[in-house]
């Protein structure tokens, strides 16, 4: 299947319907008249299912952002990422609700406080404290996750946190087979919920770890070059073997690991800023975080491990004669390697946002691709309030904007404004291509 070319998606939503609907079937099926006949039993009858769902939900949403190869180019990588943020907090919101249902209804019917019906639950129940702290890892992976918590923290810190959420999901899983009443006692269930646990961590093993390892061994990647663009921008020239295997497009991007020292263990999202060949790939990065920041003394000859390629941002995506291209900062990047991509039928415009001068970076390169091809590039710099990046401003230089397709990638205001603009064209969802810089996840 063709990158880009999304088919429908009604069939992830079947198969989590139907997994959601298995799940509180075997809710239903082991429910007693007992659950319903205090307060107390109700409340603690609610947890359960509080539980049941979060837990699944937790699971699909490591699954979607699994990077399974088939399931990202048939949904897109951006659409799969939404449907993750999507189910995070209601996951999140279903185990907590859990955690305080529970402790609520045993403490109700044991007429204990709180504090000591958590503690005697902890003490009488195996695998309750590793359960407890599955919870409070989770909340942690979950909480770091809004925008207002992300923007206060850097890329690696969130990384490093959402890791979490793996750890918690091992965690819980025995304190629910080994006292859940949903389980005990009921083989068919516990087998299925087996299932689903087992299917989940040996596709996230699978797809983010055996695969990725055996392709960076097999491409033998190693950083050749590592070139200044300009203030804290720099781009990492990497040279390996039959990289065209790759299948890789301008404008998609890898996770990368550089192997080296406070590199290694984390992965990062950077898009491609050249088109792919045979034997090279380059990404350019802007120093955001403390790994961006050392990515300048990576020396040459260092080996580089990677996860892809991702995404839809790909120039086969185009459906109209003219194409705008919108990059703010280095978010130029991705932009410039799609500029390679398109076909010589296709007229070009580029719109290049940034505050100063020295922020145009890659603009010796735009100019001879865009003179090469006979795309039009317009250097749109200063403050947002001299450039609104309107539909009536964007239209001054692209008069045939509203019957374009528009690529674009930059900082989220950006973004959103090009998006706002589209709409006010009448520009229908499919000719809207966008790349927001956000964490793409773990």
């Amino acid at each position: 299947m063709a990158v880009g070319k999304r088919v429908n998606a009604d069939w992830a939503a079947l198969v989590l319907g139907l997994g959601l609907g298995l799940t509180v079937a075997a809710y239903v099926e082991t429910t007693t008249s007992y659950d319903w006949q205090s307060v107390y039993a109700i409340v603690t009858s609610i947890s359960r299912i509080c539980a049941m769902v979060g837990s699944y939900l937790a699971l699909v949403g490591l699954v979607l952002v699994s990077r399974i190869s088939w399931v990202e180019k048939s949904v897109g990588h951006d659409r799969l990422v939404i449907w993750h943020r999507k189910l995070g907090p209601w996951s999140l919101y279903l185990i907590t609700f859990h955690v305080l249902f529970v402790i609520l209804g045993y403490a109700g019917n044991d007429r204990l406080k709180l504090g000591v019906e958590l503690w005697h639950l902890i003490r009488n129940f195996p695998w309750m404290l590793p359960g407890l702290l599955a919870f409070i890892f989770f909340a942690a992976a979950g909480i770091s996750s809004y925008k207002k918590a992300r923007a206060k923290m850097s890329y690696e810190t969130w990384w490093t946190i959402h890791l979490y959420t793996y750890m918690a999901i091992a965690l819980s899983f025995m304190h629910q087979v080994l006292n859940g009443p949903i389980f005990v006692g009921h083989p068919i269930n516990k087998l299925y919920w087996e299932f689903l646990y087992i299917a989940a961590g040996l596709t996230i093993v699978l797809w983010r770890l055996v695969i990725p390892t055996v392709r960076s061994l097999r491409h033998n990647l190693r950083v050749e070059q590592v070139v200044v663009e300009g203030p804290g921008v720099v781009s990492i020239v990497m040279r390996g073997r039959n990289l065209d295997k790759l299948g890789a497009r301008g404008g998609q991007f890898f996770g990368w690991r550089f192997m080296t020292s406070g590199q290694w263990w984390i992965s990062h999202p950077y898009s491609l800023s050249a088109a792919p060949t045979e034997h090279y790939m380059r990404v350019t990065v802007k120093e955001l975080g403390d790994a961006s920041r050392s990515v300048k003394r990576i020396k040459p000859g260092t080996r580089v491990f990677f996860e892809g390629p991702y995404g839809t941002f790909v120039a086969e995506r185009a459906s109209r004669g003219h194409v705008v291209l919108v990059g703010g900062g280095v978010g130029i990047t991705p932009l410039r390697a799609l500029l390679e991509e398109f076909p010589a039928v296709k007229e070009i415009d580029v719109l290049f946002r940034a505050s100063k001068d020295e922020d145009l970076v890659l603009r010796n390169e735009l100019d001879e691709i865009a003179a090469a091809r006979g795309a039009r590039v317009h250097y749109l710099v200063g403050s947002r309030q001299v450039h609104p990046m309107t539909a009536k401003y964007i239209m001054k230089f692209v008069p045939a904007f509203r019957d374009s397709d528009v690529y674009v990638c930059g900082p989220t205001p950006l973004v959103e404004a090009v998006r706002q603009a589209a709409l006010d064209c009448g520009i229908p969802k499919n000719r809207f291509h966008d790349e927001a810089f956000e964490f793409h996840n773990v």
